[in-house]
């Protein structure tokens, strides 16, 4: 596969082609700026015989048979696939022979799916009706909308929102300067941040840091690699945990288990349908466990350093408080 990278009129030529396979964009008077990812070309010729080592389904290959008996370059490939119907199968082609160094820079992505194995760096907007699976990072100036699910195996980076219809699996950061909407889970090896608030509708496994100017909301079971904080009201239908600390500009909400190996702290109350456990101190105007369960600062503490390290701070003691050295603010 050969991609030209940068502008002039190579660069419109290769947005006619991708206007004819699946997508559409705007061509680009001049290039943007250099990528901050490496960049060169990739030729791969996928014959049968390379095909078949990957155990493709009995379907999928009488179909690649059919079209491309003599073989395929590979982004080529990709595009044909999902200009046939059959995104599922470029989706297993990606993960069978993984990313490309490829950098595509346009004004704009309009598409009822998207599968790319480089990266992608829009100028403005990205609107998918299905999936967008990119194999390297996802950068646009605008927002980015997929009607259905979200992959990328870089950053995702967006200068208005990101709202994923389904599932958002990142193999890097996730940033966006407005609202992350995700409706079913959000997966980040990276960081997640936001300059208003996430919701979440499914379970999280964040591998760094969570964070958002505003709220954030959890549909299922929450993880931080790191820390987790909100510039409001924190809230999850089932457990949350932190690698490190919880902080929230006011109430915290939890319908199970609240963990963080670090401290917890509220501008509002803390209160958790189950455990309420913490490395560190606790801190906010009001702490309360679930009926039968208790609330622990100080796990990571040694007991004659409670006073100093595993501060309890609420205008009245917790119940069933089983670790921690209490006290009013």
């Amino acid at each position: 596969m050969r991609e030209t990278l940068t502008g002039g009129p190579d660069v419109r030529a290769n947005a006619r082609h991708y206007t004819a396979a699946a997508w559409s964009l705007a061509a680009l008077p001049a290039p943007m700026h250099k990528p901050d990812f490496p960049v060169r070309f990739l030729d791969m010729d996928l014959n049968k015989q390379f095909i078949k080592t990957k155990r493709p389904c009995a379907d999928g290959f009488r179909w690649f048979l059919k079209h491309h008996q003599e073989g395929a370059d590979y982004q080529p490939l990709l595009d044909a696939l999902v200009l046939a119907g059959r995104t599922g199968d470029a989706c297993w082609l990606l993960e069978q022979f993984g990313p490309t160094d490829t950098v595509l820079e346009v004004d704009a992505v309009e598409a009822g799916a998207l599968v790319f194995a480089g990266s992608l760096l829009v100028r403005g907007g990205v609107e998918v009706d299905t999936v967008l699976v990119a194999g390297g990072g996802i950068r646009a100036g605008g927002g980015i909308r997929t009607g259905q699910g979200l992959t990328s195996g870089g950053d995702i980076r967006a200068g208005g929102m990101i709202r994923c219809g389904g599932t958002l699996a990142c193999g890097g950061d996730v940033g966006a300067q407005w609202n992350i909407e995700v409706a079913v889970d959000l997966r980040a090896a990276g960081n997640v941040r936001a300059g208003w608030d996430i919701a979440c509708g499914g379970a999280a496994d964040i591998g760094g840091n969570c964070s958002a100017a505003h709220g954030i909301a959890f549909g299922a079971a929450a993880r931080c690699g790191h820390g987790l904080r909100a510039g409001e009201g924190i809230e999850g239908e089932a457990a949350i945990r932190a690698g490190h600390g919880i902080e929230a500009g006011s109430n915290i909400a939890c319908r199970d288990h609240l963990e963080a190996q670090w401290g917890i702290r509220a501008g509002g109350d803390i209160r958790a349908a189950g455990a309420i456990r913490a490395g560190e101190s606790l801190q906010a105007q009001h702490i309360e466990a679930g009926q039968g369960f208790g609330v622990y600062a100080g796990l990571a503490v040694r007991e004659d350093n409670w006073a100093a390290c595993a501060q309890v701070r609420s205008a009245q003691r917790p119940v069933r408080l089983f670790s921690g050295h209490w006290e009013r603010p």
